[in-house]
């Protein structure tokens, strides 16, 4: 999120509402779990980034929240970052602190495809 952000908000490339719909709104629709991701609605998983759009990172893997020891962004500078990171409405990262806790996610069983170039209602399976 932090690279698209930089790289194409700040500079430009396409507007907010796009990279909202590349980051969250369309993977929920190619994994099949929107309208419970991907969508800010009633009924919906209140799931949400506050981004700081100002914040400067220098990307590593050291200060990820991932059990991996490499980055491929690995020294990239970036302005723009998450302050805060609500999964179901529970806080999961504030300040650049991991809060959550182990096992709290919960499985979404693919509902069904609808595709990028589907219209409303309409699956392309």
């Amino acid at each position: 999120m932090m690279v698209l952000y930089s790289s194409g908000v700040r500079e430009g490339r396409f507007s907010l509402n796009r990279w909202v719909e590349l980051c969250c709104t369309n993977p929920a629709k190619l994994f099949g779990i929107y309208p419970d991701k991907g969508v800010i609605a009633p009924g919906s998983d209140a799931d949400i980034v506050i981004w700081d759009p100002e914040a400067t990172h220098t990307i590593s893997a050291k200060t990820h929240h991932q059990r991996t020891d490499y980055n491929l962004y690995e020294g990239m500078k970036v302005t723009g970052m998450p302050g805060v990171v609500l999964s179901r409405g529970h806080v999961l990262v504030q300040d650049g602190k991991w809060l959550g806790t182990e096992g709290a996610g919960r499985f979404l069983q693919r509902r069904r495809f609808v595709g990028l170039g589907a219209r409303k209602g309409e699956s392309l399976w």
